[in-house]
Formats: structure tokens, C-alpha cells, sequence
């Protein structure tokens, strides 16, 4: 039993009681003295009673327990209490940190008998991650309110938000290729669709491959070459330090916008035929080597959503930058190329990329611009990461920078224009 505490509702009563009392002495006045008398009395009525200790057992019932990011799920709270009288009951919901109530109280109070339950509702807007309710806090109060009791009522109760996989149009990819047939257009013959040459004919040349229009039209006998398609090993490696939680005018964090991009540039690729992997850089590591396939897809979508490396809130954790590039750079393969995900909000970003790119792993940044523009440090972090954009184009990395408000294939079809120039 948790021992009660003052809730300070009578403070001053008693130092009321004695003023009056002496003022009473002085002015020799009865009202005055009878004054004294009634703080007396309440002031013990006050301290009469000790907190009750409640006994409460607790049921917590959600509406949907796997819902889409931004979708409203209700909470239902009931307490029962299974023991005495509770004159004044106040409780609170265990709410988890990273979910905010859009509609309802996760807070009630109301006098409970025993056998009787206590019940109310609000709404949560589901976000990505796991979230586990907390226990539900109650605190229960005397019939004057002057002592209280606090204590925990615990039951299991859990939401899991995964967000699906969207597939963009023209995923970012570089013209470096694995050793088997896929989608990527090589400067390599072979078969394909893209026409890449003509050549003098030669004996085992298949028919389909005759250029007929040329025979017809001079007499020689050629073969058509096609450029030969490949596919691509991407690694999706997302920015996970503290400043990845910077939060646009919406008060979305910029991991959340690279987690989003990650997993739409995932599900393209992989519809494609190619071998995605996932790494963090950030605190905590993570790695899934690149692979395809349903249950790869199936593996990717839940890290991006549930991995420990991608809390939905800053861990206040850090990691040295070297040891995190020296992790990344032990588990990428040798072919691999690298999409990074990161805001571009400090200069370790941009060295990042480039340090890969000059170990020959072509890179291609996407860069969700979170900076504000309505204060004069929104301002000059807007200034100084539009020169690391630059200063990464100007070293040969693909960057993709994109406003959230606008979807990531909108801003994808504005920057291939530049890569095609």
C-alpha cells in the first residue's frame, strides 16, 4: 500500500484557525473567535479521513490494433473497482509518447463504488512503429480531497503500425548492374529491347536478330544488337541520427519522410526484379542484405517500420560518425549501389555520400527539405543545406531534392531532367 499525501486542497486552514484565534484574544470579538472555531473544525474534518487504497483492475480495448499510418483508432478505457467506497477517483491513461489524442481525454474521475466500472474513450492517430500502452495511473482521494493515494493499473495492450509498400515510377538507379538479366539498360549487347548497334552478320546469329529492312533495301546482311538488361543491387541506407527528427510545418520528422521514400523506391525495385537491402546509419545498427522475393519484401517492409534502428522518437543515443560509416562500409557488397535517405541537415550527411561515392559505389540522395523558412535559424539552415546540395551535384552524386508536400515521384520526374542532361 502506497502511503497517502497531502494534496495541499486545505493549506492554510489551520494557519487561519490559529490568526483568527488570536485576533479573537485581541479584539475580544465573539463572530471573530466563532471564526476561529469553524477553521478548527474543518481543518479536522480534513485530516479525519485517510486515502482510501484502491483496488482496480483495468480493461483496455482498441478499435483496430494494426491500422494505416494517419488512420484514428479508438481507445476504450474500463476500470473496475473490486474493492471499497472511492470517493474521488482520477485517472490517467498510459498513452504511448509518440501517439497524440486527436478526440476524448485519456483522463476521467468520477466517485466508484465497489463492483462498479468506470469507463471512457478517446481517439489516437496511429503513426508508424509498435506503441505500448503504458499502465493506467489512478489516484484516489478521501471525502475531503486533503490526502491522496497513487497507484498502477497494468494490462498489455498494443498498436503496430506498418505502412504498405508503394511502388514510384523511375526509381532512382545508376548504371552499375549485377550479373543477370533484370530491367537495367547496359551499354553492354545483348538481349533487350533498347537498340544499341549494328554489326556484320554472323553465322549462328539468330533470325529474329536479322536487320531485313537493310538486307532488303542494300543487299548486306547484318544483325541487330539490343543493349543488354541487368539487374541492380540497391542498398536503401536511412539517416537515422538526431538530426533526422527535425519536423517539417506538419510536425512529421524527416526520418519518417526517408522511411516513406525508402520504402516506395523498395517496392518499385523489387517489382523490377531487383535485390534491395536496408541499412541504417545511425545509433543503433541494423542490416538486411539485399535480396528479392516476397518474404524479402515482407522483411524489408517490417524494418522500416518496426526496427529498433528507426525509433518514432529522438533515443537521445549517439554514435561516432566513423564507426558508423566503417559498419555500413564492412556490410555493402562490392556491387551494390547506395540510396541515402537524409534531410541534409548537417555537413556528416554530405561526406557520407561522398566517401562512398569515391569508393566506387554510385549513390543516388534523397533529400527531404524539412528546414522552415519563418525564423532566421530556419533560414540559414535552408541556406546552408542548399550548398550541400550543390557541392554534392557538383561532385557527381545524384540528389533528389524534394519538398514532403509533394509526392516523391513528382519530384523524381522534375530530377531526372537534370541526370538526362
Amino acid at each position: 500500500m502506497s502511503d497517502p499525501r497531502r494534496t495541499e486542497r486545505w493549506t492554510g486552514v489551520t494557519a487561519l484557525a490559529f490568526a483568527a484565534a488570536g485576533l479573537a484574544a485581541i479584539l475580544r470579538s465573539p463572530a471573530v473567535l466563532l471564526v476561529g472555531a469553524l477553521a478548527v473544525a474543518v481543518a479536522g474534518y480534513a485530516d479525519a479521513a485517510d486515502a482510501p487504497d484502491p483496488a482496480l483492475t483495468l480493461e483496455r480495448t482498441l478499435s483496430e490494433t494494426d491500422p494505416e499510418p494517419g488512420e484514428d483508432v479508438r481507445v476504450t478505457v474500463t476500470v473496475t473497482n473490486d474493492g471499497a467506497f472511492l470517493p474521488d477517483l482520477r485517472v490517467v491513461d498510459g498513452v504511448p509518447d509518440a501517439l497524440d489524442v486527436v478526440d476524448g481525454s485519456p483522463r476521467a474521475a468520477s466517485a466508484l463504488r465497489g463492483g462498479r466500472t468506470l469507463t471512457f474513450t478517446y481517439t489516437v492517430e496511429a503513426t508508424r512503429g509498435r506503441h505500448e500502452f503504458a499502465p493506467l495511473t489512478a489516484y484516489a482521494r478521501n471525502l475531503p480531497g486533503s490526502l491522496e493515494r497513487e497507484t498502477s493499473v497494468a494490462t498489455e495492450t498494443a498498436l503496430t503500425c506498418v505502412p504498405p509498400l508503394t511502388a514510384i515510377d523511375a526509381p532512382p538507379l545508376r548504371p552499375q548492374t549485377l550479373r543477370r538479366v533484370g530491367r537495367v539498360t547496359t551499354s553492354s549487347p545483348g538481349s533487350g529491347v533498347e537498340f544499341n548497334a549494328v554489326r556484320e552478320y554472323r553465322p549462328g546469329d539468330p533470325l529474329s536478330r536479322v536487320d531485313w529492312r537493310r538486307l532488303a533495301r542494300t543487299g548486306d546482311l547484318s544483325t541487330v544488337q539490343f543493349s543488354e538488361e541487368r539487374a541492380a543491387s540497391v542498398v536503401l541506407v536511412v539517416d537515422a541520427r538526431e538530426h533526422a527528427y527535425a519536423t517539417d510545418a506538419e510536425g512529421v520528422a524527416a526520418l519518417d519522410h526517408g522511411l516513406r521514400a525508402a520504402g516506395d523506391v523498395a517496392a518499385a525495385l523489387l517489382d523490377a526484379g531487383d535485390q534491395v537491402g536496408l541499412a541504417a546509419y545511425g545509433p543503433t545498427w541494423t542490416w538486411l542484405a539485399p535480396g528479392s522475393g516476397r518474404d524479402h519484401r515482407l522483411r524489408l517492409r517490417e524494418r522500416l517500420a518496426l526496427d529498433a534502428a528507426f525509433p518514432p522518437s529522438d533515443p537521445d543515443l549517439s554514435t561516432p560518425d566513423a564507426l558508423a560509416f566503417r559498419r555500413l562500409r564492412k556490410n555493402l557488397p562490392r556491387d551494390a549501389q547506395v540510396v541515402l535517405a537524409t534531410p541534409l541537415l548537417d555537413g556528416t550527411s554530405a561526406f557520407t555520400a561522398r566517401r562512398l561515392e569515391s569508393h566506387g559505389y554510385p549513390v543516388t540522395v534523397l533529400s527531404p527539405d524539412v528546414t522552415g523558412r519563418e525564423s532566421v535559424g530556419g533560414r540559414l539552415a535552408a541556406v546552408e543545406r542548399r550548398g550541400r546540395v550543390r557541392e554534392l551535384r557538383s561532385a557527381g552524386v545524384r540528389v533528389v531534392d524534394w519538398d514532403p508536400a509533394t509526392p516523391l515521384a513528382v519530384a523524381l520526374a522534375r530530377t531526372a531532367t537534370r541526370w538526362s542532361r
